[in-house]
């Protein structure tokens, strides 16, 4: 068995998003320069706010958490072939039904509550994005775009409801929906600030791993994310597996909604829409729809996040250098996916590709070589 093609699989998908990082890294540093800024206080700054202290390492896991949570979202439709973007939607939509959940059943028991207020927040997240993938499967709506264009539906059903039928009338600085009791918001995490999310976030990622790598199901994910058209001949139920998946990956950002009211905010207001979802589909694309990977990229996104308050104190920097940051970040790995299979290093010699088809047995090396066949249906288009 040859490990040279697999061996040069996990290293060129290792080493072009790190490569694609430190570029945008060196350009960020770059237009510090022009602004007349040192490129390495910046970063020491950077390191300092997300890394540099027990405190610094709450702040960054308290923004991780979500972006956890949200980044599945885009991670496990991406495994079926979808581009999902609306994690931001989901997100929201889950906050809000989780707060008015806790707010009516105020009298339930603690665990009940919170249990109640989970699964509010999970149907309401994952019925948005179920309803992408339906559009997309009945109707053949782009998800990339519908998924888009639904954030701002949900943005603005949030600010509707808060300002108007659900606004507690003492919330006059910031409309908000009335506050949940003492009893059904999170603990923290002993001794620390971080928050009981932050546990919802590493075993959802880890459980998102299995599903997809060791179960029946997550094989007929891959199977249609590879070929869909190869799976509907061998009798898939594509359209099953687009809403399954749909609903899935809503679910967490869903979650994520009712993890930021529960544990952060104690109630819903304008505050959940702050970019948690947007920020997490970059998370998806550098972690390569990895959920054990999206762990580590969220905490080293969750850090930069985290520091853009050091840098307008220390720097006088503005608070938006991190957006700039994470938008260098995502041209460059956008760019950077153009690379795969195209690097000469990565790519096995053209000796061992002659040897390996010289120890094939000639029916394996037809079957490997032939072309497949096109479907009868096909034939008359």
């Amino acid at each position: 068995m040859n490990l040279f093609p697999r061996w040069r699989s996990h290293l060129e998908s290792f080493c072009i998003p790190v490569g694609a990082l430190l570029v945008a890294l060196l350009l960020f540093g770059g237009l510090c320069a022009l602004e007349g800024y040192n490129p390495l206080a910046v970063y020491s700054a950077i390191y300092q706010a997300a890394f540099g202290s027990w405190f610094a390492w709450q702040n960054t896991l308290l923004r991780a958490a979500p972006l956890m949570l949200s980044a599945l979202c885009t991670v496990l439709p991406a495994r079926l072939g979808l581009i999902v973007i609306g994690n931001e939607g989901a997100l929201v939509l889950g906050g809000l039904l989780a707060a008015m959940t806790g707010v009516w059943w105020v009298s339930a028991p603690p665990l009940l509550g919170l249990l109640a207020m989970a699964i509010a927040g999970i149907l309401a997240g994952g019925l948005w994005i179920m309803l992408i993938g339906a559009l997309r499967h009945f109707r053949g709506v782009n998800e990339t775009i519908s998924s888009l264009l639904m954030n701002y539906l949900a943005i603005a059903f949030l600010s509707h409801m808060v300002e108007g039928p659900w606004r507690d009338p003492s919330s006059l600085n910031q409309p908000s929906t009335f506050p949940l009791p003492d009893a059904l918001q999170l603990g923290n995490l002993p001794p620390s600030r971080i928050h009981y999310g932050l546990l919802y976030g590493l075993v959802a990622c880890a459980i998102a791993h299995l599903l997809i790598q060791r179960t029946t199901f997550g094989f007929a994910v891959r199977t249609v994310g590879g070929n869909r058209r190869a799976a509907r001949i061998v009798g898939l139920a594509t359209g099953k597996l687009t809403l399954a998946i749909c609903f899935l990956a809503g679910s967490c950002a869903g979650l994520a909604g009712m993890v930021e009211v529960a544990a952060v905010h104690g109630r819903a207001n304008g505050a959940l829409n702050a970019n948690y979802g947007y920020s997490s589909i970059l998370v998806a694309f550098v972690a390569k729809q990895n959920p054990l990977t999206v762990i580590l990229v969220a905490i080293l996104l969750g850090g930069i996040l985290a520091s853009g308050s050091l840098l307008q104190r220390a720097l006088e920097m503005p608070d938006a250098t991190v957006m700039v940051l994470q938008g260098l970040i995502f041209l460059v790995i956008l760019y950077s996916e153009s690379l795969y299979d195209r690097l000469p290093w990565f790519r096995e010699p053209p000796q061992l590709e002659d040897e390996a088809a010289r120890g094939m047995p000639p029916p394996v090396l037809a079957a490997a070589t032939a072309k497949p066949p096109l479907p009868s249906g096909d034939l008359h288009r």
